[in-house]
């Protein structure tokens, strides 16, 4: 990790130069919390200024980080990072809560949160995502290895949710999955079976054969539902 994480960036300082603010891990990797089957590398990048020019330099260094496997890093400049946390709530506090500088200045530290749509936010974004995951399972109800697939994957994003969800009734847990998981339960009064055992795969504490992913159908989905019942609750 620690040498593609360097050569990413002596790649965005030889093309971006002077212009280049910070470079910021965040996500799973920045919180000890990655699993290398399925994990990415999340990096901000932070600019003075992003013209046409800053995106024609970046765009063979964006290539070749997807073609190891993770997304393009995030670019903003530095004013942007300043001004936009009340349309990205959710992504600034997991910045906020677990990130590494990994070169230059650290505009993340101190950043100042605005909150006004932080609930609408994290409950647009529930009810999007399991729309999403209701239209992907009706497609693969009848290949279980697909199905499992999209399970292990769509857990990451419902962990990162529900960690904001628990966060929004004043519970602030650690942004690692079973803590997650744990706390929900707790707080929300969910099944966390299905949850477990996606982690548990996703862990290789068991093998994927060992669980039928129509199983965890109904008891995943209604405990999503159970999440964004609570967060429409909340007042308003």
């Amino acid at each position: 990790m620690e040498k593609l994480l360097t050569q990413l960036v002596e790649k965005l300082k030889d093309a971006f130069r002077d212009n280049l603010v910070s470079v910021v891990l965040y996500g799973s990797t920045a919180t000890c919390d990655r699993q290398e089957k399925f994990s990415d590398y999340n990096v901000l990048c932070v600019l003075n200024q992003i013209a046409r020019r800053d995106l024609s330099a970046g765009e063979p260094i964006f290539r070749w980080w997807r073609e190891q496997g993770s997304p393009a890093p995030l670019l903003l400049t530095e004013h942007e990072v300043r001004t936009c946390t009340d349309c990205f709530a959710i992504e600034f506090h997991d910045i906020c809560a677990s990130h590494q500088l990994l070169h230059g200045k650290d505009v993340v530290t101190g950043l100042a949160i605005d909150n006004s749509f932080y609930r609408s936010q994290v409950e647009h974004e529930l009810r999007a995502k399991l729309l999403r995951l209701r239209q992907k399972t009706a497609g693969m109800l009848a290949d279980p290895n697909l199905l499992r697939r999209l399970l292990l994957d769509s857990i990451s994003t419902f962990c990162v949710l529900f960690r904001h969800a628990l966060l929004l009734h004043g519970h602030d847990v650690p942004p690692r999955k079973r803590e997650v998981i744990h706390a929900a339960r707790q707080h929300f009064n969910l099944d966390a079976a299905p949850f477990e055992k996606l982690l548990d795969i996703r862990e290789e504490r068991i093998k994927p054969r060992d669980v039928d992913p129509i199983d965890l159908v109904d008891p995943y989905l209604q405990g999503i539902g159970i999440v964004i019942d609570a967060v429409d609750r909340l007042e308003k």
